[in-house]
């Protein structure tokens, strides 16, 4: 497939392109750095991710476009503004599959949490600030469109080999609390080839 991704140079970002390319499929990634570090058969598109132009000229000819954009320090509102201009870039485009990063915070109806989760949830959206009701609104957005998408709920992200073992749910709270980013990476792989979880936002851990 080809696949456009955002987010591309942070932690899950690289993780995710180069899983991407080591499964062959042709990759095209947004970057902000004049010379981002990646593998040469990535193409790079320059520009950011609020920038309409440089979104359609990411997403055109893509099958699939994958975000890994993560919280920038000090940008509260990040994932709510560039949502509404991915629906428009994927829609002119004609590219129907997305998939994104969301947090474990983020409540959705239907959700069947455990006790534990629940409590975790609802101190994040207390405390949590502009970032957690940032990732609710792009939820919404993404809610509102007729596009094929699907938001990943993960837990906190840690460093480490991919260990191939994902627990994933689309309302259920896994067992665990954090996931090794190669293992999200690879999730995210998965979900660009495959019809899983359209319209839905699963919540996934480490097993």
């Amino acid at each position: 497939m080809r696949v456009a991704v955002l987010g591309a140079t942070g932690a899950t970002g690289r993780l995710l392109v180069d899983e991407l390319v080591r499964r062959g499929h042709t990759v095209v990634a947004l970057t902000r750095a004049p010379d981002p570090a990646g593998p040469e058969a990535v193409t790079w598109v320059a520009g950011d991710a609020r920038d309409p132009g440089a979104l359609s000229a990411l997403v055109d000819g893509a099958d699939a476009v994958v975000s890994a954009l993560g919280p920038r320090r000090g940008d509260g509102t990040l994932h709510r503004e560039v949502a509404p201009l991915l629906v428009t870039a994927l829609r002119e485009a004609g590219v129907r599959r997305f998939v994104g990063v969301s947090g474990a915070g983020v409540d959705v109806p239907g959700d069947r949490k455990s006790r534990r989760d629940r409590v975790v949830s609802a101190l994040l959206q207390r405390l949590g600030g502009q970032t957690v009701r940032d990732k609710a609104l792009e939820r919404e957005t993404w809610a509102a469109s007729d596009l094929d998408w699907t938001l990943v709920r993960a837990p906190r992200l840690v460093d480490g080999p991919p260990t191939g073992r994902v627990e994933h749910s689309a309302g259920c709270s896994p067992r665990r609390t954090s996931i090794p980013r190669a293992d999200l990476a690879a999730f995210l792989a998965d979900l660009a080839g495959r019809p899983d979880y359209l319209r839905q936002a699963p919540l996934v851990a480490g097993r």
